[in-house]
């Protein structure tokens, strides 16, 4: 026999997690069939513990800090995140610039691993940091190599992010072919990033390994050479992880 307000809260989460927009009372309320004031107190209550959050700007509520925290926990036991770092210092070594792990969470691209180049101009990163999927390497690559939808807001963060839904669906095609993601001054000005795909034993995507430069030197003429080297890291990678498909790709071939 299961307790009902436990259920509710469960139920709650489950809504927040498949929502895209975030929800309101009115919503919770309609779907658990009760009333406002009791979807209002199981609302308050996960708020209380950090599970959910109030929405800026809006009387909607989103998941909150807790929920991110504890999906970062659980991905950084997941074998990804330690069977990929050998593989960031070598393409750190290999490239000179910096290299991450990434994996998908809650709608983002969630970076497990960071490890930085020893340049004095280099790109900082942050393990934790929740990444859009649109226009970064490590998301695209998410993205085109799984069968996760498009987000539904494709906000600009430089002028050359894609923000239409036909533009990025045809750019992960591409994406898809060349076998790794570029991320050419998409997210920030100035930056550029490459990722290429990480496969499990069951031939699922795990997560993605990549690396991010300035783009004074991860120049267009670098990129053909710096693909090489990060698509062959996440094929090394998924073979380690227990894959055993093919690419299919014409970075593969």
């Amino acid at each position: 026999m299961e307790i009902q307000s436990l259920a509710r809260g469960l139920h709650i989460l489950d809504m927040f997690a498949d929502s895209r927009q975030g929800l309101s009372i009115t919503e919770i309320a309609a779907a658990l069939h009760i009333d406002k004031s009791s979807a209002s107190r199981l609302v308050r209550t996960l708020v209380n513990y950090g599970y959910v959050q109030p929405e800026a700007g809006s009387r909607r509520y989103i998941l909150g800090r807790r929920l991110h925290a504890i999906s970062w926990q659980l991905l950084n036991r997941i074998p990804v995140r330690e069977q990929a770092r050998p593989y960031l210092y070598r393409l750190v070594a290999e490239t000179g610039e910096c290299a991450h792990t990434a994996v998908y969470s809650q709608g983002k691209a969630l970076m497990v691993d960071d490890v930085e180049a020893e340049a004095s101009l280099r790109v900082v990163g942050g393990i934790g940091r929740l990444l859009p999927l649109h226009c970064t390497a490590v998301g695209k690559s998410l993205l085109a190599f799984s069968d996760l939808p498009l987000p539904a807001d494709l906000p600009a963060h430089t002028p050359r992010t894609l923000t239409e839904p036909a533009a990025l669906a045809a750019h992960l095609e591409a994406i898809r072919r060349q076998g790794y993601a570029l991320d050419d001054e998409e997210h920030h000005s100035g930056v550029r990033c490459l990722a290429a795909p990480v496969y499990d034993l069951s031939g699922l995507l795990v997560g993605t390994i990549g690396i991010s430069g300035p783009a004074v030197r991860v120049t267009p003429e670098r990129i053909d050479a710096l693909a090489a080297r990060v698509t062959q890291a996440g094929h090394e990678l998924s073979r380690e992880l227990g894959f055993q498909g093919g690419y299919h790709t014409d970075a593969a071939d």
